[in-house]
């Protein structure tokens, strides 16, 4: 029986020839893609942030290098990054054998990049359109929310401190009014001031005067000096409120420690009990599922976003899309105008437009959708003949200060119809606001998603944004944001961005060479297969023969 012998092994063998860390790489891995990449981004200003003098730092070329490949391999933190390099041949060839810390990283990308991060981004989806992948023209614009690293527990709501800085008012009214008021009796002058709103900065100024007039006032009881040292206390937590409301803006809440982020429902909540968490809102627009386009948001709605989103695609590329697609949470009269006037052709839904496909829509003659409109007269009828005259008109404002102009009809008579029950449930005759300039939108709107295009566009809406968000959340567990704070989020995500189009356009490279592999050399190898059949069987039938 022959032994066993196994090939040598000795740990500290040591090599005439040390091996190189690249011809353990092959040739079609994504780490040469980075690195080719990388080294054609233009990193001028980032490099001017660095200051001559002390221990020369590392390559900024290297350290991007290595983060964008931890970003493709799902690795977001710098000490799990470093110890990468440690281990891993492909963050060993990338870094050049440096061996950068985690704080070296994290200030690396915490600081250094939150500047010049939309440059590098706008750089890299450059790239894609020089090489024929995307084309900047047509954007598939979708939304979803991001949990941030904040506490989900300590948070502000606007409700809540408009409620209590009213009752610190009255306090403070109150206690004010009983200080003059004494002052008054004690100096025999019967008028008073009635006091103004209140401020935190009139109210200070209003104390030093109270105390300027006291200090010399010997007639001045205990009573008003214990009124005024309580007035110092709400001074204070006056200050406290208006510094919550001015951090509010235009936000309902916010988390204490991470200002930035507002709280919003997230659609992860598979119980489905409505609790509320800190985040951000993501907008992306994408084109063959890369990221041409991001933006971080603190509203919790999509409607808002779009124009502050298509000025920062402009901002960024210097065009604008020829052609968007949207679903029905964009659509407003406010996104609408804003799409026309730009020349942008829009695919954007609107709420209730599957509805209104529904025959059983259709058909309800009651709708003021369905009722017929007279444009000369300006005037409705109803479904048994009945006008409906123009009695007012009125101006809404929404929220970003958009001003839609609204028309009011009544109908003449509704006593005494027998569809009453049918066409309204008010007690008086029937009323109907109309917005005719939306209704105009939504026509042009209707049309452009009925027809052949826009139904192209629609079904591929689906593939594009949302498949993205999928690709982030379940492939890339990229669920949440791990830094606080507009600037460092938004740094994040397109760092992420990057490493995201990198990654696809990689597989697309790679997809198409074993295209060109079998549009070439399938047929080949099957010619060559069938003739060796041939052969075979030949050689068969001459044996039989014989």
């Amino acid at each position: 029986m022959k032994k066993v012998t196994f090939k040598k092994y000795d740990q500290g063998q040591i090599q005439l020839f040390p091996p190189r860390l690249d011809e353990r790489i092959g040739e079609n891995h994504p780490v040469r893609l980075i690195n080719s990449i990388v080294d054609n981004l233009d990193l001028t200003d980032l490099i001017k942030q660095y200051q001559a003098g002390g221990t020369s730092p590392y390559n900024p070329r290297m350290l991007l290098k290595v983060v964008f490949y931890a970003y493709m391999n799902n690795v977001y933190s710098c000490r799990k990054i470093a110890k990468c390099l440690d281990e891993n041949i492909h963050y060993m060839w990338l870094s050049g054998g440096q061996y950068p810390s985690f704080s070296t990283i994290n200030r690396f990308r915490s600081e250094r990049l939150k500047n010049q991060i939309n440059q590098l981004f706008t750089q890299v989806v450059s790239m894609l359109v020089d090489l024929g992948q995307i084309s900047l023209e047509v954007s598939y614009i979708d939304g979803t929310k991001l949990e941030s690293v904040a506490n989900k527990y300590t948070f502000v709501w606007r409700k809540s401190v408009e409620k209590n800085k009213a009752k610190l008012e009255a306090k403070i009214r109150f206690i004010l009014e009983q200080i003059e008021e004494g002052i008054a009796q004690d100096r025999d002058n019967g008028e008073q001031e009635q006091a103004p709103e209140i401020d935190s900065e009139e109210l200070k100024e209003r104390i030093k005067k109270l105390n300027e007039s006291n200090k010399f006032d010997k007639k001045v009881n205990k009573a008003e000096f214990k009124a005024l040292k309580e007035l110092e206390k709400y001074q204070e937590k006056l200050e406290e409120y208006e510094q919550k409301l001015a951090m509010l803006g235009d936000r309902n809440s916010y988390s204490k420690t991470d200002t930035d982020a507002t709280f919003m429902r997230m659609k992860e909540d598979a119980m489905n009990n409505g609790q509320t968490k800190p985040g951000y809102n993501v907008q992306i627009g994408t084109e063959n599922q890369y990221i041409t386009n991001f933006g971080i948001y603190s509203n919790p709605t999509d409607t808002t976003t779009l124009n502050s989103f298509i000025s920062l695609h402009y901002a960024r590329f210097g065009s604008l899309p020829k052609l968007i697609c949207a679903d029905s949470g964009y659509g407003s009269h406010e996104n609408y105008k804003f799409l026309e006037q730009n020349g942008i052709q829009a695919f954007v839904k609107f709420p209730y437009f599957h509805k209104e496909q529904k025959r059983s829509y259709k058909q309800n003659g009651f709708l003021v959708d369905n009722l017929f409109y007279n444009p000369k007269g300006d005037f409705y009828i109803c479904p048994i003949g009945q006008r409906l005259s123009k009695i007012d008109k009125k101006r809404t404002t929404s929220s970003t200060g958009f001003i839609s102009n609204i028309d009011i009809y009544k109908a003449e008579n509704c006593q005494g119809c027998p569809l009453r029950g049918r066409c309204h449930k008010s007690k008086d005759d029937r009323i109907i606001q109309v917005n005719h300039d939306l209704l105009a939108y939504k026509a042009k709107v209707r049309e452009r998603l009925t027809s052949e295009q826009g139904l192209y566009h629609r079904s591929k809406r689906p593939i594009e944004p949302e498949a993205v968000f999928g690709q982030m959340k379940f492939n890339k567990q990229y669920k949440r944001f791990r830094h606080k704070g507009f600037s460092k989020v938004q740094m994040d995500f397109a760092l992420f961005a990057m490493a995201f189009n990198i990654q696809k356009l990689w597989k697309n490279m790679a997809t198409n060479l074993k295209k060109v592999c079998l549009t070439f050399y399938l047929p080949i190898f099957t010619l060559m297969h069938s003739f060796e059949l041939k052969n075979i069987y030949k050689r068969r039938f001459k044996e039989q023969i014989a």
